[in-house]
């Protein structure tokens, strides 16, 4: 059965195969794509079918730096979307990030923030001069991200309740931030973890206000963020498990605990860390700084 829906699923692009090479808006022609892809994922649900055993089964990249724009797609489809909310921190300059698929193809609100003035100014023009956008942009908020202001930037931004997914990479506090987070209460989370840290310890960096890892040089740069074990342990007190990451390991997804847990069952840190990236990253370059100042937690 899961073999047939497969084949199904492919249907979409073989049939507006032609359509993309012939189309003067390509823009236009993905989005329905991408909107078919959505319904074939709502059919297997009500039919019972599972498409994939691994999240990473479902990667696609179109604006995300590797595949979790489509993984991102699989989980909200199958769960539902419910909010139509996106929050992003840090966003970079909008064209490549995680919250742009689901905004400018899906239709979702974006509340996205970032704390280098340029990377404001390019994510509002990117935005600005897309189609979907042109009568309501994403909100785009700089400002540095601390533990304590990050609820006041949610709230000045409108961002709050309940929302369909987060997203938080911002190479340094990322702990510090989500542990602190209290006025939103999101369905799905992605989180990039530092993975060159081995899979058995708890640890981050010390938390600093201030922290800027590219202020470093060389290899103390990878003094940042925080430990998958880390980050599993802050997430299952806050009520989230871990669903699953994309395939190098680092950027992860974590549900909310009421959240379809027989779909998408919780999966082990060994698991996420079983990939040639990580193995490699903790071999090569965990030992230049696991002597520095990292806190367990």
């Amino acid at each position: 059965m899961k073999d047939i829906f497969k084949n199904v699923l492919t249907r979409p692009y073989r049939s507006i195969q032609k359509a993309i090479i012939e189309s003067q808006d390509k823009e236009s022609v993905y989005q329905l794509i991408q909107r078919q892809i959505v319904n074939q994922y709502r059919i297997a649900k009500i039919n019972g079918i599972k498409p994939y055993d691994s999240v990473n089964e479902a990667g696609f990249r179109c604006y995300s730096e590797y595949e979790e724009d489509g993984i991102i797609l699989y989980i909200l489809s199958m769960i539902g979307f419910k909010t139509k909310k996106v929050v992003e921190m840090c966003c970079g300059n909008g064209s490549e990030c995680m919250a742009a698929n689901l905004i400018l193809n899906h239709g979702f609100d974006g509340y996205l923030f970032d704390g280098n003035e340029s990377n404001i100014k390019h994510a509002k023009k990117f935005f600005s001069s897309k189609k979907d956008c042109k009568l309501y942009t994403p909100k785009i908020s700089h400002s540095w991200i601390t533990a304590e202001n990050v609820n006041d930037l949610l709230r000045d931004a409108e961002a709050t309740g309940e929302v369909d997914l987060f997203s938080l990479d911002i190479d340094g506090n990322d702990y510090w931030v989500w542990k602190a987070i209290e006025i939103i209460k999101p369905r799905l989370c992605i989180f990039e973890t530092h993975n060159i840290i081995p899979s058995t310890l708890s640890l981050t960096i010390r938390y600093t206000p201030d922290f800027n890892c590219w202020s470093k040089k060389g290899h103390e740069q990878d003094y940042r963020s925080v430990s998958l074990a880390a980050m599993v342990k802050l997430c299952k007190a806050k009520g989230y498990r871990m669903v699953g990451a994309h395939r190098h390991g680092f950027n992860v997804f974590f549900l909310r605990q009421d959240i379809e847990p027989g779909l998408f069952p919780e999966v082990g840190i060994e698991e996420v860390h079983n990939n040639y990236f990580t193995r490699h990253a903790q071999k090569n370059r965990w030992p230049l700084v696991e002597n520095m100042d990292w806190i367990e937690v």
